[in-house]
């Protein structure tokens, strides 16, 4: 097999990937381009591992070794790495994703259980910081300071507030039903992509310690 030699490859590795098959080439882990089109192709054909059976279902892949292989397979060509220095590649079993599994009563029983959770959960919580500060004496203080009559803690200022309080929640969490308020990234997901981030950080650091990042092509 034989490169032209003197031409730039780019690769950018994505920090995550899942696959169905077993065998993973480079093009499923990462972006690629040189001007050289033959090249390129060879280059996102390149096998970088191969899942065997009974084995884990996750692999993770310094982007080293892949450099090592293309330079082994095109002397010359200089390989310039734009993005990740750890692969992390998970054989993933999409046909839970079907559409028919999406609608089962399981799915069903899930979504209502989660919804309950969150509402009484969240319910709890604001009820008890609301007990925690006294909020009912300190709105009753204030109907008193403003009108000089008592609060029965049903007045005008009880409900503004509940009122301010949903809205505020609808706001903050930038979704009103399944629609957004506005393009902006929503606090969850924020939170989800942070807590993502350390996942596959604490995955390459474990890989890492054990020493059992895999060699490109899934060899021993």
């Amino acid at each position: 097999m034989v490169f032209v030699a003197n031409k730039v490859l780019y690769i950018m590795a994505k920090q995550n990937v899942s696959v169905s098959q077993d065998d993973v080439e480079l093009a499923d882990a990462a972006e690629l381009y040189c001007e050289d089109k033959t090249l390129l192709a060879k280059a996102n054909a390149l096998k970088i591992h191969h899942f065997k059976s009974g084995k884990p279902p996750r692999a993770v892949i310094s982007i080293l070794k892949i450099i090592e292989e293309l330079d082994g397979l095109s002397p010359g060509v200089t390989v310039e790495s734009i993005g990740e220095t750890d692969i992390i590649v998970e054989k993933a079993a999409f046909q839970k994703d079907r559409e028919e599994d999406k609608t089962g009563i399981g799915e069903i029983v899930k979504i209502i259980f989660v919804a309950l959770v969150c509402f009484f959960g969240s319910a709890f919580t604001i009820m008890a910081f609301h007990n925690d500060i006294a909020l009912f004496d300190i709105l009753s203080r204030i109907y008193r300071l403003v009108t000089g009559a008592e609060s029965d803690g049903y007045t005008a200022l009880e409900i503004s507030y509940s009122i301010g309080l949903a809205a505020g929640i609808i706001i903050f969490y930038n979704h009103i039903g399944g629609k957004r308020l506005t393009s902006d990234p929503t606090p969850l997901e924020v939170e989800m992509r942070n807590y993502e981030r350390d996942v596959n950080q604490a995955i390459v650091e474990m890989a890492d310690r054990q020493k059992v990042e895999e060699s490109v092509g899934g060899k021993e």
